[in-house]
């Protein structure tokens, strides 16, 4: 990256590290991120010119590969040639890329007037090793259990609680001949591959990495976690046994596997038709028990190889201020990419709370409507009303008119309640808030 440093160089040696980077900036040249795709990365690009103008002339170019490639390649890069100013990098490889000294203290180049501190505190923890800050958080959660709610419910099958019930349904589930497989396990080597998702059954056994100093990975635990983790191998979709996130999500999204536990993520993809061909059939509850799950975060970063001096690393500084800032997750927000969202000003914002509401809302419809939760709840003779009232319509000239019209008011009456008490129950909230 060219940099104009004349104006930065100046200004930082005579106000010193207390002074807004961001008043401060003029960058010029290309801005290179090697990063994973990310809705609120593709989101950037349309405001380049807000970035350009604010930089003082730069621009950016962000280089997309998949979860595994982005690892492997950001190593190489990090560790040769530094061709990227900017890495995106996670909890799997911050405490090595810091380390080997391949990106830079964050804070000491992260504008104050973005507000680090902002940030999720869990996400903050993340970010950190050995003491110092990173990356700036674009992402992070946790795991759920993620199904398809028309095939449980042909089989008879209610979501599992236990990790037992868990590895049962799969079992049943499994119809390689027909194309549907019972689970999708992530089967290629890494720390982000099938580490990861064996760690939850490590934890969830009540296994440690250590035993004093010496390492436990032979563990009883260990060993119970490879096991039940190799017995829910034999029934993981073909690609995802060779695979890493990117085959198991593709899997289940495609209509090829049953259920799975996987990063949060995986929801707000199945639900989206554009991408999902099971959209309206998935549900989605906590990891069965033990199952710990793994908490994760991913970030952006300043290399140190490419950004050969401080003036670099500012105007490199500049630019994840700019992509994590609270405008640009505002943007995410109204976007609806709930799953790229970091800061507590934004989750504690009106209108998180408005589209918080509406989430909660259709959820409460769906479960409303939701035959197999009340047939779990009650009797085998149990139907819910938006059922009964679909069978009244089909009695011809006999339709009693009269009783479905009211039906229909009834099944109103719950949803409209819980809206109204869940929305002024937000509202009371956030006007203590602000007051």
């Amino acid at each position: 990256m060219k940099t104009l440093v004349s104006s930065i160089a100046i200004a930082c040696a005579f106000f010193g590290a207390a002074t807004s980077f961001a008043a401060a900036a003029e960058c010029s040249g290309t801005i290179r991120v090697l990063a994973q795709p990310r809705d609120g990365l593709t989101l950037l690009e349309k405001y380049k010119d807000e970035f350009t103008k604010l930089s003082g002339g730069a621009d950016f170019q962000i280089d997309y590969l998949n979860e595994n490639d982005r690892r492997a390649k950001t190593k190489a890069d990090a560790s040769t040639i530094g061709k990227y100013n900017v890495y995106y990098i996670d909890e799997a490889n911050v405490a090595l890329f810091a380390s080997s000294g391949w990106v830079a203290p964050l804070l000491d180049y992260y504008p104050k007037d973005y507000d680090y501190a902002d940030f999720d505190p869990g996400r903050q923890k993340v970010a950190t090793f050995d003491g110092k800050v990173w990356f700036a958080p674009l992402t992070g959660g946790g795991d759920l259990m993620v199904y398809r709610k028309d095939l449980l419910e042909a089989a008879g099958i209610q979501p599992p609680k236990t990790l037992d019930e868990y590895v049962a349904a799969v079992e049943k589930l499994n119809q390689p001949d027909k194309g549907i497989y019972g689970t999708a396990l992530r089967g290629q080597r890494g720390s982000g591959a099938n580490v990861w998702r064996w760690m939850p059954f490590f934890k969830g056994f009540g296994g440690n990495w250590f035993d004093g100093k010496t390492p436990a990975f032979d563990s009883d635990a260990a060993v119970k976690a490879t096991e039940t983790y190799l017995k829910l191998f034999k029934y993981s979709a073909p690609g995802s046994q060779t695979g890493g996130w990117d085959e198991a999500v593709g899997a289940f999204t495609s209509g090829q596997v049953a259920m799975l536990i996987e990063s949060t993520p995986l929801v707000g993809m199945a639900l989206d038709k554009k991408s999902s061909q099971v959209a309206d059939k998935i549900g989605y509850l906590p990891p069965p028990t033990p199952l710990t799950g793994g908490g994760y975060g991913h970030g952006l970063a300043i290399g140190t190889k490419a950004n050969k001096d401080d003036a670099a690393k500012q105007c490199a500084g500049l630019f994840i201020g700019w992509a994590t800032s609270k405008e640009n997750e505002q943007r995410r927000l109204a976007e609806g990419q709930f799953s790229e969202l970091n800061r507590t000003s934004v989750m504690t914002s009106p209108k998180f709370a408005e589209m918080l509401i509406g989430a909660v809302a259709f959820s409460f419809v769906l479960v409303w409507n939701e035959f197999l939760i009340a047939l779990m709840l009650t009797t085998s003779d149990a139907k819910t009303l938006p059922i009964v009232a679909s069978e009244l319509t089909q009695l011809g000239r006999d339709v009693p008119w009269g009783i479905l019209n009211a039906s229909v008011v009834l099944l109103s009456i719950p949803p409209l309640l819980f809206l109204g008490v869940l929305s002024g129950m937000l509202n009371s909230a956030f006007k203590r808030k602000s007051s």
